[in-house]
């Protein structure tokens, strides 16, 4: 069992290790002295998978649990359902005593999470990851939020949990391609640091140990640490994701985040050594890395399209637009860009 501590507004630990669903109500009891009732929230995919677990464990530990869901996948998380996680809170009168957990992938963190940050200013929140993707990224660093639109996490909070528990035996049973997602954000991680993408290379996909999903948390903790409300280092964590959102958005959500993220983070990884900010074997070794995952490289839209959907990109500011930038493996760079400029990288990147 691996245990990282994070340090932010709210300091809590990360504890990543087998079985851990069914010791879940001793931790969480212990993270959140006086809470009283326990809201399990979760969706259709991961309710009757690990809900039962999960409730088991909390009523062991004294808790009086409430337990609710909504439909698994990207199209759930919208100012509807967020109203309606609300309404789950106050029919059931939670109080900001009491604790919600946020059992499920990334979709179900980030928009639980938004409703705890918001309910009567803020409730005690856990996320309980069971998705590769949400395990080494989205349950860590408090971003929560629900899509509009326009775009992807436009309305949102900054929200640490009090606990994140990941247990590993949740990722043991992932389909094929939910697995694929959450490589493309561990192979994220890599590009920031080269002796963990050095280790990639040689054990994804098929082995993914539980010391390398601790190192991705801690590459986020560090750079949480350092920027918690997202100004200036934390874009690092945006490395590829410019262009996937952008995506994601005029897929109108078919495409799922991982291989958005792939191609995003490929088109990038092109676009700085076509101008000379990395080496082309860099470059290849990225792409490389990201094929033998069996994820996509190529943006499906046009340079225009993608550019033009970024226009919506919550870290715009103004005409200006900051990309994540590759100079070597272990050395990536936040740069200010002209938005008008943006489509030009993704030209260089291999989009149309």
């Amino acid at each position: 069992m691996k245990t990282i501590h994070v340090t932010a507004s709210r300091e809590y630990d990360v504890v990543i290790g087998a079985g851990l669903l069914d010791e879940c109500g001793q931790r969480i009891a212990a993270a959140v002295p006086g809470a009283e009732k326990a809201v399990v929230y979760t969706d259709t995919t991961v309710f009757p998978l690990y809900a039962k677990r999960v409730t088991d464990s909390l009523k062991a530990a004294g808790f009086t649990v409430l337990q609710d869901y909504f439909l698994a996948g990207e199209h759930s998380k919208t100012f509807r359902n967020w109203e309606r996680i609300l309404r789950f809170f106050t029919e059931n009168r939670v109080s900001r005593s009491d604790v919600v957990v946020a059992l499920g992938g990334g979709v179900v963190g980030d928009m639980v999470g938004f409703a705890a940050a918001c309910y009567q200013r803020g409730v005690r929140l856990v996320q309980i990851p069971t998705t590769l993707l949400a395990a080494v990224d989205s349950s860590v660093g408090g971003k929560t939020a629900v899509d509009l639109p326009a775009g992807k996490n436009l309305i949102g909070a900054f929200w640490q949990p009090s606990l994140v528990i990941c247990d590993t035996d949740t990722l043991q049973t992932l389909p094929d391609a939910v697995r694929r997602d959450g490589c493309a954000e561990i192979i994220k991680y890599g590009v920031l640091d080269a002796a963990l993408f050095s280790r990639l290379e040689n054990s994804l996909p098929d082995e993914i140990p539980e010391d390398i999903l601790a190192r991705c948390v801690e590459i986020k903790r560090d750079i949480v640490a350092a920027d918690e409300f997202d100004t200036g280092a934390r874009h690092l964590l945006n490395l590829g994701h410019t262009a996937a959102h952008a995506a994601e958005l005029l897929s109108d959500y078919s495409l799922s985040h991982g291989s958005a993220v792939a191609m995003g983070l490929c088109s990038m990884a092109r676009a700085c050594a076509a101008r000379g900010l990395c080496t082309e074997e860099d470059a290849a070794r990225i792409e490389a890395l990201i094929k033998k995952c069996g994820l996509p490289t190529e943006l499906p839209y046009t340079a225009e399209a993608l550019a033009n959907a970024a226009l919506s990109d919550k870290k715009r500011a103004g005409s200006t637009l900051p990309i994540i930038t590759v100079e070597a493996l272990g050395r990536c760079t936040v740069r200010k860009i002209a938005a008008s400029d943006y489509a030009g990288w993704l030209r260089q990147g291999g989009a149309k």
